[in-house]
């Protein structure tokens, strides 16, 4: 069939269609928001009546298996018992008849530094916070004037709850606290020992007695 103008125009759709995928101004559709359970919506709600904000974390940034939960678990140890598996980053407060309360964590440098037993010397409520002394001499433009101590509140490291562990009397600088990083769980991170979502550890908080044994297991981290 001979070429003609009108041919040409008629077939120019075609030709065109060829080249674009889809419609002009088509974008591709957003990845679907993963949805929460209301469960854990309302277990990670805001919490009041604390003296600073506790806001609620950011859900979809964790994965659901390091949300608070109990689960079948089996450590050996009396009912009461901390146990911080590093490797897996869980921390489990093992109950009665083999299950356990199970919490995500996130694992800092400090928080591969100590393997073994000790005890909960004691826990605070919005603690004050300070950099080692090694931490001061290696950084000192960053934690340098923080000889004093760092005041509570919503930027201390140490977030709404700490736990610190001593091994024979002896402080080991092991520190079980919160943080507002809600990224973080379930990941190693650069700074800090164990970390948990702030609700969490206040929950952990009021569970926990002074003198609680803590077994703290290491490994190789992925």
């Amino acid at each position: 069939m001979p070429l003609t103008r009108r041919s040409l125009l008629a077939g120019a759709p075609l030709f065109l269609a060829g080249c674009v995928s889809g419609r002009l101004g088509d974008v591709a559709p957003a990845a679907p928001r993963r949805v929460v359970d209301p469960y854990y919506l309302a277990m990670y709600a805001p919490v009041t009546g604390e003296p600073f904000p506790v806001p609620a974390p950011d859900l979809t940034k964790i994965d659901p298996r390091f949300y608070r939960q109990e689960v079948a678990y089996r450590s050996g140890e009396i009912p009461g018992t901390l146990i911080v598996d590093t490797p897996a980053r869980f921390l489990y407060l093992q109950m009665e008849g083999d299950r356990a309360l199970r919490y995500g964590i996130g694992v800092g440098k400090a928080g591969l530094a100590f393997e073994g037993e000790a005890r909960v010397q004691y826990k605070r409520a919005w603690p004050r916070w300070r950099p080692t002394d090694a931490m001061m001499a290696r950084e000192p433009a960053r934690y340098g004037h923080l000889g004093a101590g760092m005041e509570p509140g919503p930027t201390n490291p140490l977030g709404a709850r700490a736990l610190y562990l001593f091994r024979g009397g002896e402080d080991t600088l092991y520190r079980i606290h919160g943080t507002n990083e809600d990224w973080s769980i379930g990941q190693s991170v650069s700074s800090g020992c164990i970390r948990l979502l702030n609700q969490d550890v206040i929950d952990l908080h009021r569970r926990v007695l002074d003198g609680t044994k803590v077994v703290v297991l290491q490994g190789a981290m992925a």
